[in-house]
């Protein structure tokens, strides 16, 4: 009995001691609204001329410590406001004319030291784990990113899905446009990008992907391009490419397709008009979906790569002097674009081989397939640059319209 009695008392204990450790599971929890919630951030070079007065504020860099060579930065946060943020259209009523945003403007020689002095002015700790959106200007990035990507990725509230882009003029403007279909700017940005992907208009290039490819041995980054038109309307402008961690270049937008074509984006999205032989007419045709291949072999001690395109593609418009639905029109519609489609290529791969910028990722293709090669003539990032700038290459490149749509006569 008094062994019976001695289990009896344990099981009461532990019934009434684990219900308790299991109800403590949030002692340490945060209320949402007690959260600064960062939405975006843009990061601008500044003289420090133009910052005398923030520089009292910067945070552990007195007389004593050394100061960074890179220089100061403006980095300008966009902070959600609770309450505020709309789940739909907002026509009428109270809180119209309420901002759903607040930007701060800070200054600071690294990102860390410059998020240190925005923790200083904001009462409710930051949170970046709804971070959508980093915009660099033009300037900064050609400066080099490799500065700010160190915090990036050591933050763990950071999502790798989202977006760095490169903006012409100051970044900090991309943070004060007002959208007409959205009133959080940087929800529109970051949507912006994430639909021209699904358009087929723009590749996958998050940033993840980038960091990826910033550590590939035979692969340069890129990212989005972005300006401000008119009326606060923004245009993805072409692909801003890297050499490392900075920027040497942007494309033109109608390269971006071309682009899209060598590393075998499925979708398309691009228009082009094509002329049609033997006539002063053109026609406007779409891209619908395509696909590549690219093989390499080594001619003469130098990588030689093979690029076969394929489009599949729809006539959107033309003209009523032009019998679309010919099948001989359509063959030489057909032809005409394949010619273009190889020019285009062929002109865009020697810009960035001037550039020794490879977006293309061929290096990758030759650490994959002539691993021989690679281990004896390159080894290096460094050495493939070099070499890439000599590399040759054949393009080739089919189409076929699929749909030539109908009209009334």
């Amino acid at each position: 009995m008094g062994v019976s009695k001695h289990k009896s008392i344990i099981k009461a204990i532990l019934m009434t001691v684990v219900p308790c450790l299991l109800l403590a599971g949030c002692w340490d929890s945060e209320d949402i609204e007690q959260r600064a919630v960062v939405l975006g951030i843009s990061i601008d070079k500044i003289d420090k001329s133009e910052a005398e007065e923030s520089l009292e504020q910067i945070t552990g860099l007195g007389k004593n410590f050394p100061k960074p060579k890179e220089g100061l930065i403006e980095l300008t946060a966009q902070i959600a406001v609770p309450g505020r943020i709309p789940l739909g259209p907002q026509t009428g009523g109270a809180g119209v004319d309420q901002k759903p945003t607040w930007l701060i403007k800070v200054v600071g020689y690294t990102i860390d030291d410059a998020i240190a002095v925005l923790q200083q002015e904001v009462a409710d700790q930051l949170f970046f784990g709804h971070l959508r959106i980093i915009v660099v200007s033009e300037e900064v990035a050609k400066d080099g990113l490799i500065r700010f990507n160190d915090y990036l990725r050591r933050n763990p509230e950071i999502r790798r899905t989202a977006w760095m882009v490169v903006s012409k003029g100051e970044a900090k403007k991309f943070m004060e446009v007002a959208p007409k279909l959205e009133r959080v700017p940087t929800l529109y940005l970051s949507a912006m990008v994430e639909n021209a992907v699904g358009l087929g208009k723009f590749p996958d290039d998050f940033i993840g992907l980038f960091w990826t490819k910033l550590q590939s041995k035979g692969q340069e980054t890129f990212l989005p391009y972005l300006e401000i038109k008119k009326e606060d309307n923004i245009q993805i402008s072409g692909l801003a490419y890297f050499v490392d961690d900075k920027m040497v270049g942007k494309t033109e937008p109608v390269e971006i397709g071309l682009f899209m074509a060598i590393t075998g984006e499925k979708m398309g999205g691009y228009e082009v008009f094509v002329e049609v032989p033997d006539t002063d007419s053109k026609v406007l045709v779409r891209a619908d979906k395509r696909k590549s291949s690219i093989k390499t072999s080594i001619r003469n001690g130098i990588p030689h790569f093979t690029i076969k395109i394929h489009y599949e593609a729809l006539v959107d418009e033309g003209t009523l002097d032009v019998k679309i639905n010919d099948p001989e029109i359509l063959r030489k519609i057909e032809e005409s674009g394949s010619k273009g489609v190889v020019e285009g290529t062929t002109k865009l791969i020697k810009k960035l081989q001037a550039e020794q910028s490879d977006i293309f990722g061929f290096g990758e293709y030759v650490r994959a397939k002539q691993p021989n090669y690679w281990n004896t003539k390159v080894k290096t990032k460094e050495n493939w640059r070099e070499i890439y700038k000599d590399i040759t290459f054949d393009i080739q490149c089919s189409s076929k319209i699929r749909r030539i749509g109908t009209k009334g006569k």
